[in-house]
């Protein structure tokens, strides 16, 4: 049986995170929020830490559709190893955090989407109906998105 390429392999996979026997989905996003608590922590300025977070969003959503549209063909219909998505999603609800000391907001961005992620509301179902890559990415996109308004919302209303 031919293996996937590597390099499709290690970004839909969110570098070995989503081989996570236990929570593969979240061992991504927990990945991701690491990744992003890293570089917050070397830039130290919020515009950069947006900037910063807003690249890897348009890079990972781009590369991400197409390694997951790849792996659909190695590993079946939206397979639980493909965790590129949840990676993306937690990256989006990370916008709203502008420095790696908030760690509230961090922990409710983490937690939002994660919450959005495995309940799927507010038609957030219907974009896993796209097609291959596509599908994968789209449902984590809105649920990133979802949380990144309430916790913009929030931070608008309370502070």
């Amino acid at each position: 049986m031919p293996r996937i390429p590597l390099i499709h392999q290690l970004i839909a996979s969110g570098f070995g995170s989503g081989y996570s026997p236990i929570a593969p989905g979240t061992a991504g996003a927990l990945l991701a929020m690491l990744i992003w608590w890293a570089y917050a922590t070397l830039l130290n300025a919020s515009h950069l830490v947006f900037l910063c977070t807003l690249s890897l969003v348009i890079i990972f959503t781009v590369l991400g559709t197409w390694s997951a549209s790849v792996a659909e063909k190695y590993w079946g219909k939206d397979p639980s190893k493909v965790v590129i998505d949840e990676m993306v999603g937690t990256w989006i609800a990370l916008l709203a955090v502008t420095s790696h000391l908030q760690w509230g907001y961090m922990l409710a961005a983490f937690l939002l989407f994660r919450f959005f992620d495995i309940l799927k509301p507010l038609g957030i179902r219907q974009m896993e109906k796209f097609p291959s890559g596509y599908g994968i990415m789209a449902d984590d996109i809105l649920s990133g998105i979802y949380s990144l308004i309430i916790l913009y919302a929030y931070r608008f209303i309370c502070t």
